[in-house]
This record gives C-alpha cells, structure tokens and sequence, in this order.
C-alpha cells in the first residue's frame, strides 16, 4: 500500500512544487508544507491543496482537514538535496548526540562530499556564568570514556562524530552525516522594506 507521504510527493512532483513535510495532527488535520525554487505564493497553496482534496480521496486516504502551507523562514532541512541547495545559508542543526556537552549548533552550511555535509561555526558571545566549552577539553572527548569497552561499537559507528568534533575544536567547523543529526532549519533571515510615501 502506497504511504500518504508517497502519494502527495508523486503529486507536488508533477505540478512543479517540492514536498518539505508532511505532518499528521491532531483532530485528524494532515499539514502538508510545500515549496519551489521561485517560492510560494497564497495561490500555490490553494492550488495544491484543490488537486491533492481530489487526489487524497481517489486514494481512500484518512484525515478530516487538509491544511496546505509554505514552510516559512525557518524551513526543515530533511533531504540531501535540501543540504545541497541550501549550501551557503546560515543553519541550526540539532545532533542526535551530544558533542561536547552540546546538541545544538549554528553555522555556515557547507558540501564535504561522500555523503558528508559541514557546519562552519558561528561562535557567539559566552553566556554569563559560562565558562567552561573547548577550552576545557577537547571537543567530544567525555570522562570515562576510555574505561567503557562495551561502548566500543558504539564509538566505531560514531566515528565520523568523533572526527567531527576533532574538526570542530581546531578549524571551528562541524562535519556530520544526516543520521547524526536529529533535526536542521534554516536560521530565519527577514527582510524589512521601507514602505513608499
């Protein structure tokens, strides 16, 4: 059986528009977020959201409202090619892991090939109170880690991780793979244009 997620993909990909997400609320909304490389206008929204109504119930597909949105400034990185096209743009990106007592970074996204995606770090100012960090020692280094040996294959398919962290202390830059990361936005850039007299 064809998932929901497939069945509105195959849609957007033939009307021209790219699937970001697609979330199952509750009350049995179904969130749908779209978008294209000119963007997204009201009218793209209301013309997806008519054809994939007439789809959806051809498809026998369960839910009670269909809600049909751009995904903001803020939107979800997920796929490779999310990663490729937003190269250069300023991005959060969450780990699944912790590394160095931290989860959460933001910085310059970056290609490193094989796979591979970089985080060029956006250091900000210390928070008062906060002194310890990389100085403290070495990023992704944890104490006890070396008397642990059932955690060995663990560090093995986490070495890309620990080399990450090896990076991230000396050049400032994160490399990761998107099974290590846990969740990726964009970091919201607004623009303010002076309203004409």
């Amino acid at each position: 059986m064809t998932s929901t997620q497939a069945i509105i993909e195959r849609t957007l990909a033939g009307m021209g528009y790219e699937l970001v997400d697609v979330e199952h609320a509750q009350d049995g909304l179904l969130r749908v977020y779209i978008d294209s490389p000119a963007g997204i206008a009201i009218e793209d929204c209301e013309k997806v959201s008519h054809q994939l109504s007439h789809v959806l119930a051809v498809e026998d597909v369960d839910y009670a409202r269909l809600e049909v949105s751009s995904p903001g400034v803020d939107r979800p990185l997920k796929k490779p090619a999310d990663f490729e096209r937003f190269a250069g743009a300023e991005v959060n990106v969450r780990l699944r892991r912790a590394l160095d007592g931290r989860r959460n970074f933001e910085g310059v996204l970056t290609l490193e090939g094989d796979g591979r995606y970089g985080l060029e770090l956006i250091e900000r100012p210390p928070e008062a109170g906060s002194a310890r960090g990389a100085k403290g020692r070495k990023a992704g280094s944890k104490p006890g880690a070396k008397d642990a040996p059932g955690k060995a294959a663990k560090s093995q398919q986490a070495g890309q991780a620990a080399e990450a962290a090896g990076e991230a202390a000396a050049g400032r830059k994160l490399v990761f793979v998107l099974d290590e990361i846990e969740r990726a936005r964009l970091v919201p850039k607004l623009k303010f244009q002076e309203r004409r007299k």
